[in-house]
């Protein structure tokens, strides 16, 4: 009984990781520019392969492999956003302007020129 339900949630996890995957895949081709991009990036090294990585735990029960399979989950959680985070910032250092749409008079909504972006 307890390896079914071992199993169900294994595949549970397995297939809701594979959908994150496949939704920040989309993201990452149909989404406007680098910032959206970078969310749908982060989505996928986040929440994707951290269930699918989940669902293999779940599946390999406790050995010496779900031990890795944490470890690389946790480096996984730590560095993925750092790196969106280090890519939106040379991004806005390098000038790329967020993609914003334009307003009923042709102008813009993201706020007066030159104003603070955050820093």
């Amino acid at each position: 009984m307890m390896d079914q339900v071992a199993s169900v949630s294994a595949w549970a996890l397995l297939v809701a990781g594979s959908f994150f995957l496949v939704t920040g895949a989309l993201g990452m081709v149909r989404l406007p520019d680098v910032f959206t991009r970078m969310h749908a990036a982060g989505m996928t090294d986040t929440m994707g392969a951290g269930l699918v990585l989940a669902g293999l735990c779940v599946h390999s029960g406790f050995t010496p492999a779900t031990v890795r399979l944490v470890l690389i989950l946790a480096f996984l959680w730590f560095t993925c956003p750092v790196a969106t985070h280090a890519l939106a910032r040379a991004a806005l250092a390098g000038g790329v302007e967020p993609y914003s749409l334009p307003d009923a008079e042709g102008g813009s909504e993201s706020g007066p020129e030159g104003g603070d972006r955050g820093r």
